[in-house]
């Protein structure tokens, strides 16, 4: 009885560890050996700061640390062009890369990443429409730039606004659904940052948002930084007129 106490015990202490570090665990296939790979994050002045640096060994690599709380990293492999964008969180973190096409590499392991990657396909299927419009009338939008055709030019441009307004109205909506029905997701947290920068957005409906979400994204950085955009959206404009009654400015006494 005793050895079963003793194993249950470190049992629940090795998970409880494992919940304060993350594990990249990462493949690279076809990657040379000795190519370095650089963890990037943004600094905050919007610029990209290395975090970490690792050596691709067998078509492996590994990236062990703590963190605080989610955030958006970013991996760019030394030879290769673009960038895997995923959430550094703790917990183990599996990324497959493919050097052939950076973007379709796979990202698995924690919530906020699968849920990230299931946000990302839902985008693509909300955009697909315009990818494929584009697909098929390029080359006849080339055909009509070179010998002048503005009917067809005019055409096209129109039916392509037309459906990227529709996608524009369909994306924002999905924003909104997502970030209602993910209050423990960190996507959330950032949809709802992006939604205090524009102004068409209603304030009430952010408030609302931002109150129904899990208190450790209240606490992270975007969830801070919402709710100081909030609490300033509510101070009174300079020039504005005091509510009736209010006390008179220091130094302005009668």
């Amino acid at each position: 009885m005793k050895k079963i106490f003793l194993l249950l015990t470190a049992t629940v202490f090795l998970i409880s560890c494992s919940k304060d570090k993350y594990t990249i665990s990462g493949t690279a296939k076809g990657v040379e050996n000795g190519k370095t790979i650089i963890m990037e994050t943004q600094d905050a002045m919007g610029g990209l700061l290395a975090v970490d640096t690792v050596k691709v060994e067998n078509g492996k690599f590994e990236i062990k640390g703590k963190t605080l709380e989610p955030s958006f990293h970013m991996l760019q492999v030394e030879g290769l062009q673009g960038k895997i964008p995923f959430i550094l969180e703790n917990g183990d973190i599996t990324i497959e890369i493919n050097k052939d096409s950076i973007n379709k590499s796979k990202i698995s392991g924690t919530y906020n990443n699968d849920e990230f990657v299931k946000f990302n396909e839902e985008l693509e299927k909300i955009q697909k429409s315009l990818v494929d419009f584009q697909t098929k009338n390029t080359p006849l939008m080339n055909t009509a730039q070179q010998t002048k055709d503005t009917v067809v030019i005019n055409r096209l441009m129109r039916e392509f606004g037309e459906i990227q307004k529709n996608v524009g109205e369909t994306t924002k909506t999905k924003y909104t659904t997502y970030a209602e029905t993910h209050p423990k997701s960190f996507i959330s947290a950032l949809i709802i940052q992006g939604m205090m920068n524009d102004p068409a957005v209603d304030s009430k409906k952010v408030e609302k948002l931002f109150a129904s979400l899990d208190a450790s994204l209240k606490s992270s950085k975007p969830g801070k930084a919402i709710e100081l955009k909030i609490k300033e959206s509510k101070m009174p404009s300079v020039g504005t007129t005091p509510p009736a009654g209010a006390a008179p400015a220091p130094g302005n006494a009668n």
